[in-house]
């Protein structure tokens, strides 16, 4: 009887320990566990080869690419200066209104939120935004040390 009582015993002191590993060990299986390869779904937001005013992209960089990305937020009822961009750049409107104009011809068009426009390269432009406030990404493919955006003589930074 003495030998039973001392198997119980030794059983239910290794018992406790069990519980401890086998959680352990599940965990460690989890965590080695490959993720599910799955295809993602995409909404092609735009694909040009001329800006929003129908001029052709000409040229492009032929020193090293540099990509930017900036998230520019306008005052409502505001115009950003007349400026130009040296390269190719696409924008995303995330919020509002954006009316851009083009300085020589006066043409203008309107992109609101959810849309996205090819911005034009070397032609004079500005931005306008809406009576709510504007936000707008913006991707640059340029290249190192050239400016984003260049300000027209007399005219503040666009950022």
């Amino acid at each position: 009887m003495l030998k039973r009582n001392t198997f119980v015993k030794d059983s239910t002191m290794k018992l406790p320990r069990l519980l401890l590993v086998c959680p352990l060990l599940a965990l460690a299986f989890t965590a080695r566990a490959e993720p599910t390869v799955a295809t993602a779904h995409a909404d092609h937001l735009l694909a040009a080869t001329q800006s929003w005013n129908g001029k052709p992209y000409t040229h492009y960089a032929t020193t090293q690419p540099m990509l930017s990305m900036i998230k520019l937020t306008l005052a409502p009822n505001s115009a950003l200066p007349w400026h130009v961009h040296p390269f190719p750049n696409a924008g995303y409107v995330l919020k509002g209104s954006l009316t851009i104009e083009d300085k020589a011809t006066g043409k203008k068009q309107t992109f609101h939120e959810g849309q996205a426009f090819a911005e034009s390269v070397e032609d004079a432009h500005r931005g306008v935004s809406g009576s709510e406030e504007t936000v707008i990404l913006l991707t640059y493919a340029g290249t190192r040390g050239e400016p984003t955006s260049v300000p027209l003589p007399g005219q503040k930074a666009e950022y």
